[in-house]
Order: C-alpha cells, then structure tokens, then sequence
C-alpha cells in the first residue's frame, strides 16, 4: 500500500508531524521519517498495531492515548495532550511532536472530518493551557 507523506504543521515555536500508522514491515521507514523531523515524542491514539520498541531504542518516546476512530478525544486525553506540549515545547524547544491515528488520511482529503468531530470543535472552548513564560519572563506558546 502507498502510505500518504507525513504532513509537518509548525505554529510559533511548536512543530507536529502528523503521519499514517506504520506496520512491522514499514517500520524502518517510519523511523527514519521521524528522525528526519527530529520527532522526540510521537503519540498514538489507535490501537497499537505495530511494535514501538525499535521507535523507543532511537530515543522517540511512544505514548499510547487511543481512542474510538471517528470520534473525538476524550476529555482526559485533551488534558493529557495539552500537558505534554506544555512541557515539551518548554523543555525542548524546537523539538517535533508526531501523532497518528489508525489510517492517517484524514488531514488530506476534503470531508474527512464527520458529524461528532465537527460538533465537538465547534463546542470546544480553549482552556489557555499552554501560556507559560520562559526563563526571560517571555510567553513561550499561546
């Protein structure tokens, strides 16, 4: 199967590499993408369908947050989502966050997003969780 390229988003000093779900059999390649974006932590929020451990021995931390596909994030995982860039982009700055889900497609394809996900972001209120200032007193991300 052709899998779609990675797709990198940066917004101020924050970097994301959103990337399809690799198998065993890809897994070398998928590797290599994420070093190539310098990906420190990459989350999964499907279901583990390939082994982490050669991610994880590159020095990528692997988390494990899924979730229904189609649906959206639970509350905790939101939290858990904006407590992790909180710290990383604090601690690392410059550094590269990837996510996938179980196909990765959707952030290419026109109507990707389905009636429960549209409802939800249009519901969704931003909490400021990720004001912080750094060392300088300055605001790092917004």
């Amino acid at each position: 199967m052709n899998r779609p390229a990675p797709v990198e988003i940066t917004f101020e000093n924050m970097r994301f590499l959103i990337t399809h779900n690799p198998t065993n059999a890809t897994l070398g390649r998928f590797i290599e993408e994420l070093k190539k974006y310098g990906v420190t932590t990459l989350v999964r929020v499907c279901d583990a369908t390939y082994d982490k451990a050669p991610i994880e021995k590159e020095g990528v931390q692997v988390l494990d947050w899924p979730f229904d596909d189609g649906a959206p994030p639970p509350n905790q995982i939101v939290d858990d989502w904006l407590n992790l860039l909180k710290t990383k982009f604090r601690e690392e700055p410059g550094c590269c966050v990837a996510v996938h889900c179980v196909a990765g497609l959707g952030r290419k394809r026109r109507g990707a997003f389905n009636s429960k996900q549209l409802l939800y972001l249009e519901k969704y209120r931003p909490k400021m969780r990720l004001r912080f200032k750094d060392a300088n007193g300055h605001c790092c991300v917004q």
